[in-house]
């Protein structure tokens, strides 16, 4: 009866940990459906709320802004958009580090979060799973003499939380997983391992 349980929960869990994370990001983008205007939302159309369809309506309005901003035109109403957020004081600050942020992330030339790691962390001889983020730049580079990378560290089983750490280069394995196994083996705590053919490619000593 135990064996029939678990092999349940194996079918189960992972089904329904999927089916409330989906949940929850379709709630999040039906969000989106406040800015039309009341007479024009399903509930006061329909009687009903149709679940979704908010999600098609973010996937548009965003597909649709990055194809108006690849122009001439919508590259000016940008720089016109981000040189008013300037003269911000306390919106300018926020606006600008996430731009940078989000720039550096999904630039297909960057180097964020394209590498997987093997580093010792907390403590000498304990080996852990982190992404290379870049490398130190400006007054922090003239600081540290020697060859740093700027790794991130992401805490189980949440990876959205973390710590940014600057390593000496020498110190750190670059591994040939995927930033996909490596967020898998991360998540699951070691229990969903990389494929074969990368077990035996490094060893850190």
């Amino acid at each position: 009866m135990k064996r029939y349980f678990i092999t349940g929960l194996l079918i189960w869990v992972p089904l329904g940990i999927t089916l409330w994370v989906l949940n929850a990001l379709i709630s999040t983008m039906d969000q989106s459906l406040l800015l039309l205007p009341s007479a024009y939302r399903p509930k006061s159309m329909f009687g009903f709320d149709i679940p979704g369809l908010g999600a098609i309506l973010t996937v548009l309005i965003v597909f649709t802004t990055g194809l108006l901003t690849a122009n001439i035109i919508g590259q000016r109403l940008i720089a016109f958009w981000e040189a008013l957020l300037g003269r911000i004081p306390v919106v300018k600050s926020i606006y600008y580090s996430v731009k940078q942020v989000s720039d550096t992330l999904f630039s297909s030339s960057g180097e964020a979060f394209r590498k997987a790691l093997l580093v010792q962390y907390p403590r000498q001889g304990s080996w852990t799973i982190a992404f290379m983020t870049g490398t130190p730049s400006g007054e922090v580079a003239s600081v540290l003499k020697e060859e740093f990378v700027s790794v991130y560290i992401p805490t189980t089983p949440n990876p959205t939380s973390g710590f940014f750490l600057m390593m000496p280069k020498k110190d750190v394995v670059e591994l040939d997983m995927s930033v996909d196994e490596a967020l898998k083996y991360i998540i699951s705590m070691g229990v969903v391992a990389p494929g074969a053919n990368h077990h035996n490619n490094h060893n850190p000593n």
